[in-house]
């Protein structure tokens, strides 16, 4: 990953020419969400993206991948200047192999740009395949956070501190969500650490009640202050905040002394809608606010990292925006597009819906897949010449985890309704019953590979349990244990699987 100080070198030189560049092609807009804020006197601080520039002018790179396989890199940058992402240049570096997203990059010129949050250990990266989709027709990829994953960015320039006025935006998936903590994008602590009440100030989307919550069943866009999730004036309930689930949805947050406001609204159309819009919260230690101006990527201040949610785009500003400013940005993000590929979910990723084949990458067997015969999962040399029946047997459709929606299960191409589903450590492919001991059987979190190349599956009951094949059979196997499946030789590589496109 490239040093923090040769990131902020490789931005604030080229800044100025990013932002005079000359006019911008036709087919991008004359004025971007941060040109937007800029003209209402809020300028972005910040502004992250994966799929689009947020700068009519922009013209630099959006994020940056890295392959498992050989740890290069590649900067993913834009079609156009004020475009949209060149995702083909991903395809083309990623093609058969699983790449990470290391960076996301600051378009301000600032140097905000996010990465792998630590402390102590890191937060796992997002598979850079796992979050597909449309803008305006053109191809790009979110960032899709499960458990553990997080990016922050501890030494910032020009973001809000103390009970400075700042707002915020993100472009979220909306159906994407789950009630861990915390799925935040904004001002957070710059030790990594929980400072106390008032030293936070970002978005949060979730299904969380632990602190605030609104009316329905959730989710609810709120503010994580730190020490609590608030939808209002007061801690706990607040009647104001409304359940939100648009597939993809806009999130503000802004504060300013002893003010505050929640906004939200469907990204594909429409205007926002104001949840919140009123005085500090009614608890000790948030009026003034302490904030401390790092920014975080979904995990929470304290790197609390139980948290799932796609991001797609976001900024942070300097001043508190009028709502006309967000209006105008809101329709701006309206036109840009967002729609879910048109054919599902795309092939060979992670993304419910699609369709996978999941090949050993132990040297020994990296011509096998995972595959499910005579009701036992097994592994199999898998090729073109196989039959027909073998290479169903070695496709599995991935769904949203039976038991957590961050993670995922397994259905059978050729017996749907059937799951890929571990029992006394062992593995099966058996009918769903519908029962909560069947759905936290078949529900498997992703991880990048244990081996530092591919994906490695924890079992949602069992987290310090992975899918392993062992002598040709699949098993669920810690890293050293009393099964003889549970050797630690190879284990690292024998958890590890390369997710591919669907032999079926």
């Amino acid at each position: 990953m490239i040093a923090r100080s040769g990131l902020r070198r490789l931005h604030k030189a080229g800044a100025a020419a990013v932002l005079v560049a000359g006019p911008a092609p036709a087919r991008a807009a004359a004025q971007q969400s941060c040109d937007l804020y800029a003209a209402g006197g809020t300028p972005c601080v910040a502004a992250h993206s994966t799929t689009r520039a947020l700068y009519a002018a922009y013209n630099g790179p959006l994020y940056q991948v890295r392959r498992t396989s050989d740890n290069a890199t590649r900067d993913i940058g834009l079609l156009s200047a004020g475009g949209y992402a060149d995702a083909a240049a991903q395809d083309s570096f990623c093609a058969g192999v699983t790449c990470l997203i290391t960076v996301v990059y600051d378009q301000s010129g600032r140097g905000n740009h996010l990465t792998q949050a630590p402390p102590g250990g890191y937060d796992n990266l997002a598979l850079a395949t796992a979050a597909p989709t449309l803008v305006n027709g053109h191809k790009a990829y979110g960032v899709r956070v499960t458990p553990g994953t997080g990016y922050r960015d501890n030494t910032t320039n020009g973001v809000a501190k103390g009970d400075q006025p700042e707002g915020m935006y993100a472009v979220f998936d909306g159906t994407h969500h789950n009630g861990g903590c915390c799925f935040d994008y904004g001002n957070a602590e710059t030790n990594s650490r929980d400072n106390g009440n008032g030293t936070m100030e970002a978005v949060y989307f979730g299904d969380i009640k632990v602190w605030g919550y609104g009316t329905g069943n959730g989710p609810w866009v709120m503010a994580d202050l730190e020490n609590g999730l608030f939808s209002g004036v007061n801690p706990g309930y607040n009647a104001g905040d409304s359940s939100v689930s648009h597939r993809y949805l806009t999130v503000v947050v802004k504060g300013e002394p002893n003010h505050w406001a929640i906004r939200a609204g469907n990204a594909q159309s429409g205007a926002l809608s104001t949840y919140y819009d009123g005085p500090r919260p009614n608890a000790p230690g948030y009026n003034p606010m302490k904030k401390e101006g790092a920014i975080i990527l979904g995990i929470g201040g304290d790197n609390s990292n139980g948290s799932a949610g796609t991001f797609y785009e976001g900024v942070m500003t300097s001043g508190y925006p009028s709502n006309a400013t967000e209006n105008a940005v809101q329709a701006n993000i309206v036109a840009a597009g967002y729609a879910t590929t048109g054919g599902g979910p795309a092939d060979g990723t992670l993304t419910p819906g699609a369709s996978v084949s999941l090949r050993a990458t132990t040297a020994c067997c990296t011509t096998r897949y995972l595959r499910h015969q005579n009701d036992q999962v097994v592994t199999s040399v898998i090729g073109s010449g196989s039959s027909s029946l073998d290479r169903s047997d070695a496709t599995w459709i991935v769904r949203n985890g039976l038991a957590a929606s961050s993670c995922v299960s397994f259905e059978s191409r050729n017996y749907p309704g059937d799951y890929l589903r571990h029992q006394n450590y062992q593995r099966h492919r058996q009918h769903n019953d519908g029962g909560t001991l069947f759905a936290a059987d078949a529900t498997f979190c992703p991880q990048p590979g244990r081996s530092g190349q591919g994906t490695s599956f924890a079992s949602a009951n069992f987290p310090d349990r992975f899918l392993r094949h062992y002598d040709n059979t699949v098993h669920l196997a810690a890293n050293g244990g009393s099964h003889v499946f549970d050797s630690a030789t190879s284990w690292a590589a024998d958890v590890s699987w390369a997710v591919g496109l669907p032999w079926g």
